[in-house]
């Protein structure tokens, strides 16, 4: 289209100053008369754009002349903002040049798009880290991952966060099969490893719902209520590390055959509570010992009992050790499997 060639050439020579008219027309695909004539439509739109001809000359614009024309839409710009706001900037240590660059990018775009800019970062947030690695029936707040789809469209909880108004959902929360009813303030948006939350307020106090929960979402039109001051990042910083840093109730030692201990220190994640001990150090390196020979010993730390059973994955490659009590779920989690299976078991 002609107006997408137009602001092409503006972006062009801002960034690069004199351009060839050739070059112009190479790079947009068209004739050099072609360029010609939209330096004349630039100009009698008034573009202070100028042709020099000669060895030396092109298409340039006027010294110091700038547009915030930056051919985005407002959704373009919005994405963009949510996009940064989170993700591997501090350990690559360019904080400080996002925050620049972001500057930098409001202040160019068209006044119209900035409100809606600045507004995304501070209602959406893309958190791209997975959850603290845990056991998997601790793994993520409410439940875990569902493995299906959002039960609501996003647009009514983004339409939500955007609107300032309350918002009324019914909820099904983990291990439960009714829903229930609330009235929350929204604050925003988090996707958390691909995973969509709704940050809000209920009765004054912050919580968590995971979007794939939400069975339906009515706005009401009473206005949110959130608290002074508080901004969505700050809340989701409070939420989050509520739920990374709930305490292990249950110590749990087992040993694993050493061909599978690569495997379970990727699994298992943050339930061990230090490196896996293959008999240095601790009086198991006479041969006898649970980390000596074929096996290393694992220290683990688990919420809850039951979660232990996360181990029964590993088969007869790994074994409960301590406490009596950990053996014991095993024990009773390996016999139901075995009923399962033995009723179905050809005779001999």
């Amino acid at each position: 289209m002609k107006s997408a060639r137009l602001l092409s050439i503006v972006l062009l020579l801002q960034t690069r100053g004199r351009v060839p008219a050739a070059e112009l027309a190479e790079r947009l695909e068209v004739s050099a008369r072609t360029v010609y004539r939209d330096v004349e439509a630039l100009s009698a739109a008034g573009v202070p754009v100028y042709a020099e001809r000669g060895r030396h000359g092109g298409i340039a614009l006027l010294p110091g002349f700038r547009t915030d024309v930056t051919g985005m839409t407002a959704d373009e710009a919005r994405a963009l903002f949510i996009l940064a706001a989170q993700g591997a900037h501090s350990a690559l240590g360019l904080d400080d040049a996002l925050r620049s660059a972001l500057r930098k990018v409001m202040a160019a775009l068209p006044a119209p798009h900035r409100p809606a800019a600045e507004l995304a970062g501070r209602r959406i947030l893309v958190d791209p880290d997975k959850w603290m690695p845990r056991p998997s029936s601790a793994a993520a707040p409410d439940g875990g991952p569902s493995g299906r789809g959002p039960a609501v469209d996003l647009d009514v909880l983004h339409s939500a966060v955007f609107t300032d108004l309350r918002l009324r959902i019914r909820y099904r929360h983990s291990g439960e099969t009714r829903l229930r009813t609330y009235t929350v303030d929204p604050y925003g948006l988090v996707a958390k490893a691909g995973t969509w939350y709704l940050v809000a307020d209920r009765r004054g106090r912050p919580q968590l719902f995971r979007a794939d929960r939400v069975a339906s979402a009515t706005l009401t039109e009473v206005p949110v209520r959130r608290r002074a001051g508080v901004e969505l990042a700050a809340v989701w910083q409070q939420l989050r590390r509520q739920v990374e840093d709930r305490p292990a109730e249950v110590r749990v030692t087992a040993r694993i055959r050493r061909e599978r201990l690569d495997l379970a220190v990727r699994i298992l994640g943050g339930a061990l509570t230090g490196p896996p001990r293959t008999g240095e150090g601790d009086g198991a390196g006479d041969g006898e010992g649970p980390g000596s020979g074929d096996w290393a010993v694992l220290d683990l730390a688990y919420p809850v009992l039951p979660a232990v059973r996360q181990l029964l994955q590993f088969g007869d490659s790994l074994e409960v050790l301590a406490p009596p009590e950990a053996r014991q779920v095993m024990a009773e989690a390996a016999a139901a499997l075995t009923a399962v299976y033995a009723a179905d078991a050809p005779s001999v």
